[in-house]
């Protein structure tokens, strides 16, 4: 079974009515029980708990973690976001979500601001799947069409994805790279764009399809890892004159 923890600054749901009658239980619990109904061993974590919800014990449990966070990016500790990265780069997954593009973890992952234009406009989004044979699409058709959603729009300031998987077209014309995988030391890093909080994004279907499909793929790999540093021969090495 997979261990996912999903990481949620928390704090839409304790300023703002209208998203606590969409996510009662946070954003970060309405996920939670989607994983779980899945077939997912999940464990939440927010903003204000001790090490924001992160401690070591957490972080070594966790095959996966699932970030959301918008208003408080500042608030998150630097030496949390390192413990973060180190895991990334022994092979724990890491799902980023809407607006955790601007994250520490995911700007430092990165390498680049992650900056984008935005809008909130009541719009449709239309999610074309462009990488049909990844396991991330996975029971998805051609596209995911959302009622409304807020406009992320290009240029999108992130390196050149390994994959992508997703392209969205929004109602007022910007397309937007909305599903983007990477790799980083031994992990794998999936980038999702959908999910504005005052929008039932994560009650949609193939958009909880989505998320558990992109879990699974970036489950760490059954394997030791890699020995870095000074190593010794495995054969034995001719002394020359």
């Amino acid at each position: 079974m997979i261990n996912v923890t999903v990481w949620n600054e928390n704090r839409h749901e304790q300023k703002n009515p209208v998203v606590r009658e969409i996510y009662s239980e946070g954003i970060h619990g309405a996920i939670a029980s989607f994983l779980e109904e899945g077939g997912f061993r999940t464990h939440t974590a927010t903003l204000d708990e001790v090490e924001h919800g992160l401690t070591d014990e957490v972080l070594n449990q966790t095959d996966v973690l699932v970030w959301w966070g918008h208003l408080a990016h500042d608030e998150v500790k630097d030496d949390i976001v390192e413990k973060v990265k180190q895991r990334v780069l022994d092979g724990m997954g890491l799902i980023v979500l809407h607006s955790g593009h601007f994250s520490k973890i995911f700007k430092t992952l990165m390498g680049t601001s992650c900056d984008l234009k935005w809008r909130e406009a009541d719009e449709k989004e239309r999610l074309w799947v462009v990488e049909p044979s990844h396991p991330i699409v996975e029971g998805i058709g051609e596209f995911i069409e959302l009622e409304r959603e807020e406009m992320y729009g290009e240029h999108f300031d992130i390196p050149a994805p390994d994959e992508l998987i997703f392209t969205s077209w929004f109602e007022g014309g910007e397309i937007f790279r909305s599903g983007c995988t990477y790799k980083r030391g031994n992990g794998k890093v999936f980038y999702f764009r959908p999910g504005h909080e005052t929008y039932p994004t994560y009650h949609n279907k193939d958009i909880q399809r989505v998320i558990m499909n992109a879990i699974k793929w970036a489950k760490p790999a059954e394997r030791k890892r890699p020995v870095y540093g000074n190593a010794q021969p495995l054969e034995s090495i001719a002394v020359k004159n």
